[in-house]
């Protein structure tokens, strides 16, 4: 069974109502953590390559989806196979980078640390590759699908960097 068909099981659908439940409060807690809208951020010097705002949401609303079905996809066929070892290395990446990911919020909306968000969003980036790592040895399909995360990340670590270094305060 592919990857993908292991979603119409029944444990397909559970691991996919854990893992969307696992990004939406990922997503909320960064959420959460945001405010664009702060007088701090909006004094901030960005560069002239930071895309509108708006884009964001638009980027971030099929990630975080993509995040949810293919991580369902990996966790249900490493179980359908007996590799319970692999998938409970892939939970614990997964919880890991979701925890990286809100927690990349806080660092630069609610703590104002640039380089250290910056830091952080490298961290994210590389623990985002790891999990396409580990999606592409159960299926080089699920490898392809989740690749766009790690590029927005690392895209993100560059805004990040470049506005840490437009404001040394």
């Amino acid at each position: 069974m592919s990857a993908w068909r292991s979603l119409t099981t029944r444990r397909g659908r559970r691991h996919l109502a854990l893992t969307a439940g696992g990004v939406t409060a990922a997503a909320a807690a960064g959420g959460l953590a945001t405010t664009p809208s702060d007088g701090w951020y909006l004094a901030l010097e960005k560069p002239p390559w930071q895309p509108p705002p708006v884009t964001f949401g638009l980027v971030w609303t099929p990630l975080y989806a993509d995040i949810a079905a293919v991580s369902a996809a990996v966790l249900t066929t490493l179980e359908q196979e007996g590799r319970s070892d692999e998938a409970r290395a892939f939970r614990r990446a997964l919880v890991a980078n979701l925890v990286l990911n809100a927690g990349w919020s806080v660092m630069f909306w609610q703590s104002r640390r640039l380089w250290l968000s910056t830091a952080w969003c490298g961290v994210l980036t590389a623990s985002s590759l790891d999990l396409v790592r580990r999606s592409g040895r159960v299926d080089p399909g699920l490898r392809s699908t989740l690749a766009p995360y790690p590029a927005w990340c690392a895209f993100a670590t560059a805004l990040n960097a470049s506005i840490a270094q437009r404001n040394p305060r």
